[in-house]
C-alpha cells in the first residue's frame, strides 16, 4: 500500500479514536459512580438508541471482514453465516429478551440465581460469561490484526501484533474510565458509520454490474475458479460426513448462542422496561436484517471484482476481501478514489472493532466483579469496590484477550466467532431456558448445566483441527487432533441440556416452587423487575 493509504486510513483511524476518547473522557466526568451507571448507563437509553446500540454491538469484525471473506472465498457456504447470525435474533425476541430484563439487574446470573443458592450459580455463570467474552474477543482483535497488516503492507506481522495490543489498550481505557454509557455512544456511532460505509459500497457494486444482481452472481462463480458449484452448497462444507457434521454443528452453534451471549444480554438491562427491551430488539433485527444482506452482495462482490486469488493471497482466511473491493471500487491502488474508498472502509472496520471490543469487555468485567467477586467474598462487598473490581478485570481479560489474539492472527474472524457462539450456547442458553421455564430446576442442575456444556465445548475445540493436526491450525507442526469436527456445537450443546437435567434430576434438593413462582410472575408481567 502506498504511502496515501497509509495516512488518509491512519488520519481517519485518529479522528475515530479521539471521538470516543472524548466521549468516554466526558461520560467519566459526569458519571455518579454507581454500579447501575457502570453496569446499565442508568438504565437511561431509548429503545431505538438500544437498538443501535445493540446493532452496533453485534455486527462485529466478524460480520464486516470475515463473512464478505467467506463469501468471497466460498461462495454459498459462506452465506450460511449471516443466515445463521440473523435467525439467531428471533430466538432472542420470542424467548428471552424481556424475561432477561425483567428478571435480572446487570448480568445472566443474576436471571439463574433468582431462585438457586446464589453462590455456586454466580461462580459457575460467571465463569461461563468470561470464557466466552474472551473467546469472541479473540476475533475482534484478529480482525484488527489483519486490517492494518494490509494497511502497512511489507511490516504486516509486526504491525499485526502492535494493532493487537494498541485495540486492547483501547478497550482497556474505554471500560474502565467510562463504562456502559460511554461503551453504548461508541456503538451506537460505530452502527452508523459501519452501516452507512456498507450501504455505500453495496450501491457501487451493484453500480459495477448495473443493478443485474444475476450478472454479479454469474461473474463471482466463473472467476471463483469452481463455475456453478460456488453457487452451490457444499464448496466448504460438502463433501464427507465430517464436513456435513460440521456444518450442521455451525448452524446449530450460530442460531442458539446469540441468546447467550454475555455482552448481548447485558444490553437488555440498559433500557427502563421489558416493552423497552423488546423494542430495542425490533429496532435490532431491522437494522442487522439489512447489514447482513448486504454482507452477500459485498462477498459475491468481492469474488467477481477482485478474485478469490487475490483475496487469498493477501490474507488465507479472506478477512481482507471488503477493503481489497473498496479499493478496486475507488479505482485501484494508485487512484485518489481508491485512496480514499479504502481508508474510509479501513476506518469503519477498525472503529467496529473497537466499538465490539468495549462492549464485550464491560460484559466479561461485569461478571467477573457482580458474580465471581461478590460471591467469593464472604462479606457483600459494596457497589462501588465491586466498579473497582471491574475496572481491575477489563485490565486483566484485556492482556488476555491480547496474548490469544497474537496466538490465532491467522485464523478468520467469522470462524474464530463461531467457536465464541458454540460456548454460549453449550453453557449459557441451557441454564438460562431452563431457570426461565423449567419449574422443578435446581442449583444442581443450574451448576451442571453450565459446566456440562462449557467443558466438553473447551475440550473438543482443544482436541479439533482448529488448534492441531492441520495446516491451517494454530499448532500446525504437532497433532493431538481426536474430534474431527471444527464446531463442537453438535455434541457440546445438547450434552449442556442433558447435564442440567441430570443434575436436577439427581438432585436431593426440593425445588424452589416459591421462587419459581416469583420468578415467573416477574419475568411475564415485570412486578418487582429493578
Amino acid at each position: 500500500m502506498t504511502g496515501n493509504h497509509q495516512s488518509l486510513a491512519l488520519m481517519l483511524f485518529s479522528v475515530f479514536v479521539a471521538v470516543t476518547l472524548g466521549i468516554t473522557t466526558w461520560v467519566s466526568r459526569n458519571r455518579r459512580g454507581s454500579a447501575e451507571e457502570f453496569y446499565a448507563g442508568g438504565r437511561l437509553f431509548s429503545p431505538m438508541e438500544n437498538g443501535f446500540a445493540i446493532a452496533g454491538d453485534y455486527m462485529s469484525a466478524a460480520s464486516f471482514l470475515g463473512i464478505s471473506g467467506l463469501i468471497a472465498l466460498y461462495g454459498y457456504d459462506g452465506l450460511l453465516y449471516s443466515v445463521g447470525f440473523l435467525v439467531a435474533w428471533l430466538v432472542v425476541l420470542f424467548l428471552v429478551a424481556e424475561l432477561v430484563r425483567n428478571c435480572g439487574r446487570f448480568t445472566l446470573a443474576d436471571v439463574v440465581a433468582a431462585r438457586m443458592r446464589e453462590r455456586p450459580v454466580r461462580i459457575a455463570a460467571g465463569t461461563s460469561s468470561v470464557t466466552v467474552s474472551v473467546l469472541y474477543l479473540v476475533a475482534q482483535m484478529v480482525g484488527a490484526g489483519s486490517l492494518v497488516a494490509l494497511l502497512l503492507g511489507r511490516t504486516g506481522e509486526a504491525a499485526q501484533a502492535w494493532t493487537v495490543v494498541g485495540v486492547g489498550a483501547l478497550m482497556i481505557v474505554y471500560v474502565s474510565l467510562g463504562g456502559m454509557r460511554a461503551t453504548t455512544w461508541i456503538q451506537i456511532v460505530k452502527a452508523v458509520l459501519l452501516l452507512g460505509g456498507t450501504i455505500a459500497l453495496t450501491v457501487l457494486v451493484l453500480i459495477r454490474f448495473h443493478g443485474d444482481f444475476d450478472r454479479l452472481l454469474t461473474t463471482a462463480a466463473d472467476r471463483s475458479g469452481h463455475g456453478p458449484a460456488f453457487l452451490a452448497p457444499g464448496l466448504a462444507y460438502g463433501g464427507d460426513w465430517t464436513a456435513r457434521l460440521d456444518f450442521l454443528s455451525l448452524g446449530l452453534a450460530l442460531v442458539l448462542g446469540t441468546a447467550g451471549l454475555p455482552h448481548i444480554l447485558s444490553r437488555f438491562y440498559t433500557v427502563p422496561t421489558a416493552r423497552a427491551a423488546r423494542r430495542s430488539v425490533v429496532w435490532s433485527i431491522g437494522l442487522i436484517g439489512g447489514f447482513y444482506l448486504m454482507t452477500i452482495v459485498l462477498g459475491f462482490g468481492a469474488a467477481a471484482i477482485v478474485g478469490p486469488d487475490t483475496v487469498r493471497a493477501s490474507n488465507a482466511a479472506g478477512n481482507t476481501a471488503v477493503p481489497l473491493l473498496a479499493l478496486d471500487l475507488g479505482g485501484g491502488a494508485d487512484s485518489t478514489g481508491g485512496t480514499v474508498l479504502f481508508a474510509v472502509v479501513a476506518a469503519v472496520a477498525f472503529a467496529t472493532i473497537l466499538a465490539v471490543v468495549a462492549g464485550i469487555t464491560l460484559a466479561s468485567s461485569a461478571s467477573v466483579a457482580h458474580d465471581l467477586y461478590a460471591s467469593l467474598r464472604r462479606r457483600r462487598g459494596t457497589p462501588r469496590s465491586e466498579v473497582g473490581v471491574a475496572r481491575i478485570a477489563a485490565v486483566g481479560i484485556g492482556v488476555a484477550a491480547i496474548a490469544l489474539g497474537l496466538l490465532a492472527r491467522d485464523l478468520n474472524v467469522a470462524f474464530l466467532v463461531g467457536l465464541a457462539f458454540a460456548v454460549a450456547a453449550s453453557a449459557n442458553l441451557p441454564v438460562l431456558l431452563y431457570s426461565l421455564f423449567w419449574r422443578g430446576f435446581t442449583t444442581r442442575g443450574a451448576v451442571w448445566a453450565v459446566y456440562g456444556g462449557l467443558i466438553p465445548a473447551l475440550v473438543l475445540v482443544a482436541l479439533s483441527p482448529v488448534v492441531s493436526g492441520s495446516p491451517g491450525s494454530l499448532f500446525p507442526g504437532v497433532d493431538f487432533q481426536y474430534f474431527p469436527l471444527q464446531n463442537p456445537g453438535l455434541v457440546s450443546i445438547p450434552l449442556g441440556f442433558l447435564a442440567g437435567w441430570l443434575g436436577t434430576v439427581t438432585s436431593a434438593e426440593e425445588p424452589d416452587a416459591a421462587g419459581h413462582a416469583e420468578t415467573e410472575v416477574r419475568s411475564l408481567t415485570g412486578a418487582g423487575a429493578v
